[in-house]
């Protein structure tokens, strides 16, 4: 079905259209409802009075909450495609921004946080790249790496555009016009530009999405992976603290998080070619472990600042490749024919993790007395994500 359709010139313009239309919502609904927040979190605290931990903690929750509700999102993706489902994700984007612009109590605004997450399970990554990996079938990996290659812009284009919007208009003024761009590009753009016919596929029952779930190799799939991203996103979070402790200066420690982000863009170049030369076992085993060591490195390498602020780019590099080894683990294991269900599972303890994880590393670099302690201890737990990975692999 796949190489019939990639043949037929109006098919392929359908496809690129799709591309473009989601590439162009990612790095928009990424940068809206993720990357606005931490630069509007310090006016927040100091216009409501509220701290700085009860805020996080109702953002943490929209994670939570767009991890759980990933899952029946999924099973959705598989039978009826992602255009109505990515549509309403967008309106109550929409909806959920207006409420915290609107926010006048801790309730209403947390309230407002775990409808956003109901809004990112639709809009976020697994939606789009269940489309991507549907339509575009054996061509799946060149798709999701232009894919995530721009909304890996994201913060690029939305953290200092928000700066602006709150120097002029406030927080709440930010999320209204946040709320309002979202209402004239995302919602018609998922509405008009994913209209292609849902790809029917075979019933597979060899790999029944309650038989792969209750496997070995899914179940190790999933810790290994949940793993993986409590150490990656936690040294995401936690990298300008440790830079600071090593006597940089906040502003510099900033810049070496911001290259980091390049670091992702150079990562997700390569990947089409690792894929093409590597088994999944290896593939996968190899960025765990890499990610792991230059974990280590940060944590145990004290200085000078060049040689931390390259440890930060390839912290970057191999973030850059574990988004597209997740994006991936399913079809590489078990096929497309329930991608969308199977990466739902997957994906809800993942960003569980990872939502824990700021919170965590903050934790743990109080009870170890610095953040240099904190990244080899997530350093092992990458080289623990990375072992169990090698049994991830059905037969």
């Amino acid at each position: 079905m796949h190489a019939d359709t990639a043949a037929r010139p109006g098919v392929d313009a359908g496809l690129r259209r799709v591309l473009v239309v989601l590439c162009a919502t990612e790095i928009i609904s990424w940068g809206v409802l993720y990357y606005a927040f931490p630069v509007l979190l310090p006016t927040i605290s100091a216009r409501t009075g509220w701290s700085l931990a009860v805020i996080t903690a109702g953002f943490s929750a929209s994670q939570v909450v767009a991890g759980l509700v990933g899952v029946p999102v999924g099973r959705l993706l598989d039978r009826h495609g992602p255009r109505a489902i990515m549509t309403t994700g967008s309106v109550l984007a929409v909806l959920a921004l207006l409420a915290l612009a609107t926010a006048r109590s801790l309730g209403w605004f947390t309230a407002a946080w775990l409808l956003a997450g109901v809004a990112m399970a639709g809009v976020f990554y697994a939606p789009a790249f269940a489309a991507l990996t549907r339509w575009y079938g054996p061509r799946r990996v060149s798709a999701l790496t232009v894919l995530t290659l721009v909304a890996g812009l994201s913060s690029t284009v939305f953290a200092p555009l928000t700066a602006v919007l709150n120097d002029h208009v406030d927080w709440r003024g930010t999320y209204l016009v946040l709320a309002a761009f979202l209402a004239v590009s995302t919602v018609p753009l998922h509405l008009w530009g994913l209209r292609l016919p849902w790809p029917p596929v075979e019933h597979d029952t060899g790999h029944a999405p309650s038989a792969v779930a209750r496997s070995r190799p899914f179940l190790v799939l999933v810790v290994a992976m949940s793993l993986a991203a409590f150490s990656v996103y936690a040294v995401v979070i936690n990298l300008v603290p440790l830079l600071t402790e090593r006597g940089m200066t906040t502003s510099a420690a900033a810049v070496a998080l911001g290259l980091g982000g390049i670091g992702q863009v150079l990562g997700r170049l390569g990947y089409a070619r690792l894929s093409a030369r590597t088994s999944v076992r290896v593939r996968t085993l190899l960025v765990l472990l890499v990610s792991a060591a230059v974990t280590v490195l940060l944590g145990v390498v004290p200085g000078p600042a060049l040689l931390l602020v390259a440890g930060s780019v390839l912290a970057g590099v191999t973030r850059g490749i574990f988004t597209l080894v997740q994006a991936t683990a399913i079809t590489d294991r078990w096929g497309s024919v329930h991608y969308g269900q199977l990466n739902g599972m997957l994906t809800a303890p993942v960003m569980l993790t990872g939502a824990v994880a700021p919170w965590a590393g903050s934790a743990l670099a109080a009870w170890l007395g610095g953040y240099p302690a904190v990244f080899v201890v997530l350093g092992a737990v990458g080289v623990l994500a990375a072992a169990l990975s090698t049994a991830s692999v059905p037969r």
